[in-house]
């Protein structure tokens, strides 16, 4: 990077699982993480936003620490940099905030180092740094993912053109994914794994399909992780009931929570907000859209050229 050149990376938020959908499916959504990267001769991190002042200003800042990494394992070495960095993701909230840093981390490597990664490169290294595909396709590549992470490879189908809308429901208490987990079973029997699979295809090709109800309707037959999760998120069950009955047509544990999310078709999302904020005050809610687009990287230098 030159003098007087600037990088900006912009990456989405993510939900995952959708109910039955565990470590596989994610959703991109209209909230975002933005970076901005100057040339200097010292690691500095300019937080832009009061969620990100408690981070390290120097190296050890996970989305640095995240691109030297990526850098390395091409047999570079990243350039030092100023990183501004700002973020509208809840932190902690199951809103994708880890994979939106990884993601960010990535691409600041592949531009910095002139890596040249394919998407699929990309999506691999994000994958094995969360420990699974859904929120890390998702930041990515925008849309509908459904991805698999196997010993010896990662793939993903992505799905664009969703014609609903999200209410997110986002309390004040942070829940950790790692203290999430720990309510799961260590095992399924098989005949349950059989209807939680079938439970999660079911999904998909409702989503696809636009048949939205039914959609909804395997949200709420997870066998996976819901079931689990409830006792940690008090405000599920009695959201659940309300969303539905002012007319959502599904309602989804957010990753690992504590956010929920209630799917809407396309311009009800709104009306939807002003109904639940009146019956659960101490929640914040937000009316969110699908991304698209996906992570977005742009160097600036008088003109600006897009970089992937």
């Amino acid at each position: 990077m030159m003098e007087g050149e600037m990088l900006t990376i912009e990456v989405p938020a993510s939900t995952a699982n959708l109910g039955p959908g565990f470590d596989s499916i994610g959703l991109a959504l209209n909230l975002y993480l933005k970076l901005e990267i100057t040339h200097s001769e010292t690691w500095t991190v300019v937080p832009l936003t009061s969620n990100l002042t408690d981070f390290p200003t120097d190296e050890s800042h996970f989305i640095f620490q995240i691109a030297m990494k990526t850098a390395k394992a091409y047999g570079k070495v990243l350039p030092t940099c100023t990183l501004e960095i700002s973020s509208e993701i809840p932190l902690a909230r199951g809103l994708g905030s880890s994979a939106a840093a990884i993601v960010a981390g990535i691409e600041l490597a592949d531009a910095l180092c002139k890596l040249k990664l394919s998407k699929q490169d990309k999506f691999g290294l994000a994958s094995a740094y969360e420990g699974h595909p859904d929120n890390a396709g998702a930041s990515l590549y925008g849309g509908l993912v459904i991805g698999v992470m196997m010993d010896n490879y990662t793939d993903a189908v992505v799905l664009h053109d969703l014609d609903f809308e999200i209410v997110a429901a986002i309390p004040q208490e942070e829940l950790l994914t790692k203290e999430s987990r720990k309510v799961l079973p260590s095992h399924l029997k098989f005949h349950e794994a059989v209807k939680a699979g079938a439970v999660g295809n079911v999904l998909v090709a409702a989503l696809a399909n636009g048949q939205f109800e039914l959609a909804g309707k395997m949200m709420q037959s997870d066998l996976y992780h819901q079931p689990y999760r409830k006792e940690l998120i008090p405000h599920l069950a009695h959201l659940e009931e309300k969303a539905i009955k002012y007319g959502a047509f599904g309602v989804a544990l957010s990753g690992a929570g504590p956010s929920v999310l209630c799917f809407t078709r396309s311009g009800y999302s709104a009306d939807l907000v002003r109904k639940l904020k009146k019956d659960m005050p101490l929640l914040d809610f937000k009316s969110l859209r699908v991304d698209h687009g996906g992570s977005t990287v742009i160097m600036s230098n008088g003109n600006k050229k897009a970089m992937s």
